[in-house]
């Protein structure tokens, strides 16, 4: 793992040691600077999890990525660093009460003898610094509130709505190895039935609001308000560099989630 231009990408100037000061500024320098993205999945391009490969993705192209991407990253530079990272797998809920695969990644770390959950890599107006893993009381982040319950011997994260509490996703302490997110990764990025494979998507936070596009719905979420906007076809990759810093080549399409290459002229 190449810390320094990680650091340089995500713009942190701070102490770099294996404290829990550091766990929260890097957590929330990577979910304010790296966004998330399915952009590659819908260009025909398969998604590696190799560290050298995300590293020239997500921190030399300046590009983003989703869950797998995103948290496989963050848990080697954790690792780099000194921290003791343990992988996770989560069962993403958003609204259902059906049971899901395990198509998202989590990490569990540990800092000052304490348990964190930490996931940079989640598609919604997630968590901005890693959260206590035991159950407890909700916490506050920003005017953001979430909080982590024990559901039938998962804990399940949940954000606080202005219609009541939303369930995220539900993970159990189950260590996860590399094969098992291949295989989750292939499923998420190639399966006919995964969202990933069908919506153009992309989600950058800030303490103050998280904005997220899928398809051609642009919406910007604060914790007490949601704005949803249209995107016209055209407008699509303006909105994607000047609001996701996701650049794209002109004439580059995506067309009802099939997307397109640019040609190149003869």
């Amino acid at each position: 793992m190449d810390l320094d231009p990680y650091l340089a990408r995500i713009g942190h100037r701070g102490p770099v040691e294996p404290t829990i000061a550091c766990l929260d500024a890097l957590h929330l320098a990577h979910v304010t600077s790296i966004p998330f993205e399915n952009l590659d999945i819908l260009l025909g391009r398969p998604i590696r999890l190799d560290l050298e490969s995300l590293q020239h993705k997500l921190v030399r192209r300046r590009r983003g990525g989703y869950c797998f991407e995103h948290n496989t990253l963050f848990a080697a530079v954790l690792e780099a660093i000194g921290f003791r990272v343990t992988r996770l797998a989560a069962r993403v809920r958003h609204g259902t009460g059906e049971v899901t695969p395990r198509t998202h990644m989590v990490l569990r770390v540990e800092a000052e003898e304490t348990e964190w959950l930490a996931d940079v890599g989640f598609g919604g107006a997630s968590i901005l610094k890693p959260l206590p893993l035991e159950p407890g009381p909700a916490v506050e982040q920003f005017g953001w509130r979430f909080r982590l319950v024990d559901v039938d011997g998962a804990r399940v994260l949940q954000t606080l709505r202005p219609d009541g509490w939303l369930d995220y996703y539900a993970f159990t302490l189950e260590p996860q190895h590399p094969i098992d997110y291949e295989v989750a990764n292939h499923y998420t990025s190639t399966h006919p039935d995964s969202r990933f494979t069908r919506t153009p998507t992309a989600q950058l936070s800030s303490p103050e609001r998280s904005l997220i596009l899928r398809g051609h719905e642009l919406s910007e979420v604060t914790p007490s308000n949601e704005v949803v906007s249209d995107v016209a076809g055209e407008d699509l990759l303006e909105v994607l560099a000047t609001r996701f810093t996701l650049v794209f080549p002109e004439g580059t399409r995506f067309d009802g989630g099939q997307a397109e290459r640019p040609r190149r002229p003869r």
